[in-house]
């Protein structure tokens, strides 16, 4: 990013819910750290080239410990010999907050970001920010925006929701990768105007692709309904709108942005208990009798353990030509608030079954010990409660003022329905996946999971705003089937975006769910198949 082309500030966002956790079990062994440490070391190879070309630096790499980055920071330019003014933000850690409580950090907005570069920082670490404070910060400090701005402020901030995956916005992990080259995609970058509009582009020559699909994919990852809420503004995400402006350029325009809540939600992660698992290879003639036995087989052993869960993926094939595309996999996963039920005894119980139990036992790992693992819930505290800091380069301590909320009885009203689709196309239909017309992106936010759907054209949109209903959704999904699915409709994007509360039980952390951050949910669902009208899948290839 630095050496492809003109950048006023570079981004570095670390903080994933996962992380946190990771970073509260490295301050317990040290109180020095709670730091992404990779941070210092990608610094040292690139901090000269940022003094040189004048590109100031942001990060939420400060985890749980940004005054210890900060310092760790100053360190390494002293010993570079380069200067650099460093400024970094607290007041995020709510520690200690409740028993058993790993850590627990409000989401601050990027008016500390911006209190700092205004300061003349050359590099502010923060903690947990919003991903896209690390955006709308820079973005008020460069335009000097009033906390007010709600319009500009929701541009900057959606502009940061594409950024802050990376090269998810530039063809990484697309629906319709197949398109383009996206073997090695370049990062992306924001041109930030002062109105809030931006264009999302690349360096030149840098790999992959900025597509309206593309952006459209990005926008709609891990957003729950039409307002996304944060620190500093609410963006209306059912107003945005995106337009082809060249090549690998995409305009964001038209962001509405409304006045923030009066709370902060606050990320708390625990440690949860104890798991373990065990993967049996089933293989050949009579699965589920195969499966029937182990289990019956273990039943004793796992009498007193506090949740036991067996999952078999029929991964096999019949008359198979290899060995391993004629096994399916029975998954074993057990927990327990000791470590004791579900240690090495309880795995090795299982392996010693080996010359006992059905034909061709085998597991894909040797027996193991209990690992522990973690739990992320989150809540919401008064904005006015959280110690916002600005610790600037000379080391004044500035207090940051949380965004002036509306009150309730003032708040805007919920956005209006949006107006229905036009009637959709008639006529044949064929059976196929969804994906064949729609893309799709989904993720996770603690145990909720949320997919984003989106089609290509207005005739498409129409079908699938009339066809894709949370019934449809829960009979493709039968996953999500009894759990409080909502769906939200997202006009300008041809999108609907559907939350599942609850499908990933206690968040990645814990690691139940086979895909326990609902990454490829998604392309199940464009798996999934259905009744389409022929008018709107592309023409079959001619044959040569």
């Amino acid at each position: 990013m630095l050496t492809g082309g003109p950048l006023d500030v570079l981004t570095g966002d670390y903080l994933a819910e996962l992380t946190m956790l990771i970073l509260g079990r490295d301050r317990l062994k040290n109180p020095g750290l709670g730091y992404a440490k990779t941070f210092p070391r990608q610094l040292e190879e690139c901090l000269g080239l940022a003094h040189e070309r004048g590109v100031r630096i942001v990060t939420n790499a400060g985890g749980l410990n940004p005054a210890g980055l900060a310092d760790a920071v100053r360190a390494l330019a002293a010993k570079l010999g380069i200067p650099a003014s460093v400024a970094h933000v607290e007041g995020d850690d709510l520690m200690p907050y409740e028993d058993g409580a790993l850590t627990a950090n409000a989401y601050l907005g990027g008016a500390g970001i911006t209190a700092c570069l205004r300061a003349g920082a050359d590099i502010v670490v923060t903690g947990r920010v919003t991903d896209a404070a690390l955006v709308s910060g820079p973005a008020a400090w460069w335009f000097d925006w009033a906390p007010d701005d709600w319009d500009r402020l929701a541009g900057a901030v959606v502009a940061g929701h594409v950024l802050e995956c990376g090269t998810q916005a530039t063809g990484g992990n697309y629906s319709f990768f197949t398109r383009h080259d996206v073997r090695a995609p370049g990062f992306p970058l924001a041109e930030v105007c002062e109105d809030g509009s931006s264009v999302v582009t690349k360096h030149p020559g840098t790999g992959g692709v900025v597509s309206v699909g593309t952006v459209t994919a990005q926008l709609l990852y891990e957003t729950q309904g039409v307002r996304y809420l944060g620190p500093d503004v609410t963006a209306r995400l059912d107003t945005v709108r995106l337009l082809s402006v060249g090549a690998d350029r995409v305009g964001i325009s038209g962001v509405r942005g409304e006045a923030p809540p009066g709370t902060l939600k606050v990320g708390v992660t625990r440690i949860g208990g104890w798991r373990n698992e065990v993967v049996f290879v089933l293989t050949g003639l009579d699965i589920e009798a195969k499966e029937e036995l182990v289990r019956a087989q273990l039943a004793d052993a796992l009498r007193d353990v506090a949740e036991v869960d067996w999952t078999l993926a029929r991964t096999d094939h019949e008359d198979a030509a290899t060995q391993e595309t004629s096994s399916a996999l029975l998954r074993l996963v057990v927990r327990d608030p000791s470590p004791d039920p579900v240690g090495r005894s309880l795995t090795a119980a299982a392996v010693e079954l080996a010359l006992a139990s059905y034909p061709g036992f085998h597991v894909t790992a040797a027996p193991g010990p209990a690992q522990p693992y973690g739990v992320f819930t989150s809540a919401e505290v008064p904005a006015a409660s959280v110690p916002h800091t600005a610790v600037l380069p000379n080391g004044t301590r500035l207090p940051v003022p949380p965004a002036l909320a509306a009150p309730p009885a003032l708040a805007a009203p919920p956005p209006s329905p949006a107006p229905p689709a036009p009637p959709g196309p008639t006529g044949p239909t064929r059976r196929g996946p969804l994906g064949a017309l729609v893309g799709a992106r989904s993720g996770d936010k603690g145990g909720d999971a949320n997919v984003g759907v989106w089609v290509e054209s207005d005739a498409a949109w129409a079908w699938l705003h009339a066809t894709l209903t949370v019934d449809a959704f829960q009979a493709l999904l039968p996953e999500t089937a009894g759990l409080p699915v909502a769906r939200h409709v997202l006009p300008h994007l041809r999108a609907l975006n559907f939350t599942v509360p609850g499908l990933l039980g206690d968040g990645v952390a814990s690691g139940h769910r086979f895909d326990p951050q609902a990454k490829a949910l998604g392309e199940w669902l464009r798996a999934r198949h259905t009744d389409i009208p022929v008018a709107l899948l592309p023409a079959p290839e001619a044959t040569p």
